[in-house]
């Protein structure tokens, strides 16, 4: 299923509660329209692998998540062979195997006759599917979400190359598997390290930043109905002013939900500067991120 148009694709995220705009709406119909991964970079925090989720469900396809981290190898990623259930039916059948090797007058001969029947062993029953085979072989189109590949070696990423240009994998004992239905596929990156130009060159780029005034309340409203519109409105605009600080880590879209929830179980109506200090834990995570707002927090909270 793809999109209609850029409308629809927008229509379709904020059915599943994801607040799009005009450019997110656009890469994703993009996206569909051409089979092209998306490479999703931007702060942590600010809806990028929300956007995989969405299309998940606003398209009705299984979401396959790779998490990414540093020592990440194709065999996580890709397949593994179940050793311990190989070895389980080695044991299983071992009077078989005297039959298969019985008549060799070398140890050699013997290696040879079991070497023969080495498919027995290396088959569909004995195979691990890891994320990225699922994502190719499952019967239906899913949505593939490669979550921080820039968290991945840079070796992994070549490895993704192949993958995301011929959406095929080789396995040395069954052969080339290509996709049933190419997956649509969201890679996101937090800027850990730059991604490579190949792995660019391969996919449509979509920035996100932490989002405008308008944009938060919207998503505010939809995540917390119970928070008030003129709580929301306050909150937003302390939160737009939290984040233009020299801070080491500032909030995201996720600390401005978390700090929503908070406000309405403390069952707090207006955002004064004693309500500011006193929920600073929810949205700092650092304690110099906390001592910084609480020198500023005059300024914060002047809502004039």
């Amino acid at each position: 299923m793809s999109f209609k148009d850029v409308e629809d694709a927008r229509k379709t995220l904020e059915a599943s509660d994801y607040v799009a705009t005009t450019e997110i709406a656009t890469v994703v119909f993009l996206a569909a329209a051409s089979e092209k991964p998306v490479l999703v970079e931007g702060p942590a925090g600010v809806g990028k692998t929300e956007l995989a989720k969405a299309l998940s469900t606003g398209l009705n396809r299984e979401l396959i998540r790779l998490q990414c981290y540093e020592g990440l190898d194709e065999a996580k990623a890709l397949y593994e062979w179940e050793y311990a259930k190989q070895l389980l039916y080695t044991q299983i059948v071992r009077d078989k195997i005297s039959d298969v090797v019985a008549g060799a007058k070398t140890l050699t001969e013997a290696v040879d006759k079991i070497s023969d029947q080495s498919d027995a062993f290396f088959s569909e029953r004995f195979l691990l599917p890891r994320p990225l085979l699922q994502a190719i072989s499952t019967p239906e189109p899913v949505v593939l979400l490669i979550d921080e590949v820039d968290k991945s070696d840079p070796e992994f990423e070549a490895f993704l190359l192949e993958l995301l240009s011929d959406f095929q994998i080789t396995i040395p004992e069954l052969g080339t598997r290509r996709a049933l239905h190419k997956p649509l596929v969201i890679l996101t990156s937090n800027g850990f390290r730059d991604m490579s130009d190949a792995l660019k060159r391969r996919c449509l780029h979509l920035y996100i930043d932490y989002p405008g005034p308008e944009t938060e309340r919207e998503i505010v409203r939809r995540r917390t109905p119970d928070l008030s519109d003129h709580l929301a409105e306050q909150m937003v605009l302390a939160m737009e002013r939290i984040r233009r600080l020299d801070l080491k880590k500032k909030p995201s879209i996720s600390e401005t939900i978390d700090w929503a929830h908070a406000l309405i179980n403390l069952r707090m109506e207006s955002l004064s500067k004693e309500a500011v200090l006193s929920t600073l834990n929810v949205i700092c995570k650092y304690r110099e991120d906390k001592e910084r707002v609480q020198q500023n927090v005059d300024q914060v909270v002047n809502f004039g």
